[in-house]
Formats: C-alpha cells, sequence, structure tokens
C-alpha cells in the first residue's frame, strides 16, 4: 500500500497529456504530473515517487526530494505566518503547515525550527510540530558503547547539546567534548559513549583511540590539498587556532600527524606540514 508523506515506488497505469498516473493502491490513481515524468515513459514502468497534498488539497507525486518525510525530524525554514498558522519550507511546491497548536513556541518567519513530520489520521493532512518530545521513544535503548549513530542536534542544555539518536532517542553531548561548530538541526555522525543506569546516553562526536585518528585522519589531508600541499598548523601552534580551523583537539591533531607520517602521507617540516 502506498504511503503519504513517504517515497513510494509505483506502477504507471496511464499516460495523458497532463502526466502519467500511478497505481497507489488504496489511495486510488495519483497524478505524476509531465515535469516530473521520466524520458519515454510507459505504461507499467515503476517509478519511485514521494506522495503529498498539493496547493489544492489533493494528491500528488513527485519525483523532488523533500527535506524530510513522515516521521522524520528535520530543521525547516518558516516562510510565511498566517491565521491557519507557519508555514515551512521543506523542499516542496507546497510549504508544510505548523499549526499553532503544535508550535512548541510562536514561529517567526526567517527562522528556522527543529520539526517533526506526521500524518494527522483525521484530515489526511501531512503537519510539522515543534512539540517534539513525544515523537522520541521512552524506552530503553538497545545501544551498545561506541555504536555509530546518525545525530540530528536538538537543543543547548547547561552542559552541551542534546541530539536525537537515529530518529528515536535523545542523547546528550558534553561542551568540553565537541571541536566543531553546532546548530540546532544540524545532521552529524556521533558514537554512544555511556548508556547510564537511569537509562540516558551520553554521545560523542568521535570514537576513542586509533579509531579517532582513523576518522580525522581523511579531513587534515584534504585540508592540506586545499592550503596547496602545505600547512602552517604544526606541534607549538595553540589549541584554539587548531579547534577553529580543523574543529579537533590538539590532541586528536598530534595523534593524527603522527600517524599519517608513520604511513609516509606527510612531512613534518619546521613551520608547517607537507603533503607527500
Amino acid at each position: 500500500m502506498a504511503t503519504i508523506g513517504q517515497y513510494n515506488t509505483l506502477p504507471v497505469i496511464a499516460v495523458m497529456a497532463n502526466g502519467a498516473y500511478l497505481d497507489a493502491g488504496e489511495l486510488g490513481e495519483i497524478l505524476l504530473p509531465n515535469r516530473y515524468l521520466p524520458e519515454n515513459c510507459q505504461i507499467d514502468d515503476q517509478i519511485k515517487v514521494f506522495i503529498y497534498v498539493d496547493s489544492a488539497d489533493r494528491l500528488i507525486a513527485t519525483t523532488e526530494t523533500p527535506l524530510a518525510q513522515v516521521g522524520q525530524f528535520a530543521s525547516l525554514k518558516v516562510s510565511q505566518v498566517n491565521k491557519m498558522g507557519a508555514f515551512l519550507d521543506w523542499g516542496l511546491p507546497k510549504d508544510l503547515l505548523a499549526p499553532y497548536n503544535e508550535q512548541h513556541s510562536p514561529m517567526e518567519v526567517g527562522k528556522y525550527y527543529l520539526v517533526h513530520i506526521y500524518l494527522d489520521k483525521s484530515t489526511e493532512r501531512l503537519v510539522a510540530t515543534s512539540k517534539i518530545d513525544r515523537f522520541i521513544d521512552i524506552w530503553p535503548s538497545d545501544y551498545q558503547k561506541w555504536d555509530k549513530v546518525n545525530l540530528i542536534i536538538g537543543g543547548k542544555t547547561d552542559l552541551g547539546f542534546k541530539a536525537i539518536i537515529n530518529n528515536q532517542h535523545w542523547g546528550l553531548l558534553y561542551d568540553n567534548e565537541i571541536f566543531q561548530p553546532l546548530r540546532i538541526g544540524k545532521k552529524v555522525t556521533g558514537y554512544i559513549k555511556n548508556i547510564r543506569e537511569d537509562g540516558r546516553i551520553d554521545l560523542s562526536l568521535s570514537r576513542p583511540g586509533e579509531g579517532k585518528v582513523n576518522d580525522f585522519s581523511a579531513k587534515l589531508l584534504a585540508h592540506i590539498a586545499e592550503q596547496g600541499g602545505f600547512s602552517t598548523l604544526h606541534d607549538k601552534s595553540s589549541p584554539e587556532l587548531i579547534k577553529r580551523t580543523l574543529g579537533v583537539s590538539k590532541k586528536t591533531f598530534k595523534s593524527t600527524v603522527g600517524n599519517l607520517m608513520k604511513k609516509g602521507k606527510i612531512t613534518i617540516e619546521k613551520d608547517g606540514i607537507r603533503l607527500k
């Protein structure tokens, strides 16, 4: 069965002057407008589409990619506010509505908000809400220490940043372990650092030891290449300069430099690092 607000692969059942009609099962026949049709589209072709409701409140299919789909979190910008609520730009021709009763605080035009997208069963309309806690899983997680996870930055706290883990659970990144700029809604890769007795989860943006060095090696090599093959960063550079330039601690920087030098990928000079 096809699902509103998500990607579906559907068969073409008719090709008309205004586009192709797709068989969406219980949802009926849905139009894929001409501007989205693949070249030489024919009946029985299978097409991956996203289904949503257009400005005329009709189900419509598109091959465009929205910034998020039903069941996901995303940081979206408010394009307008009217008596119905706030309308968010999510990458499709029709903006996504966040009704006033679904706004954690009043939304303002031009600002970004972290929202969850869901299908309102009573109206069959796609809706955004910034009251996201009810969509976070309260049951204990089954993560293992140092599991690699996807994170969405959810907000600043006194200790650091809250982050949504794999679209399911809250976790915490501590300020003293963050070496890159973060903002609400930013998507980053992280790791499970610790699961406390109360079920709360501590996170890290890097793995310990050798894994941490390997994670940063590619970024350091890219930085040196961008500088024409020679970087003026070295072991006497200040921790603040290294963090501002590369987003890592000086300890990680030095470990990575040593690792890359052993592999013969860089050479150390008096005033910097040269790419071999």
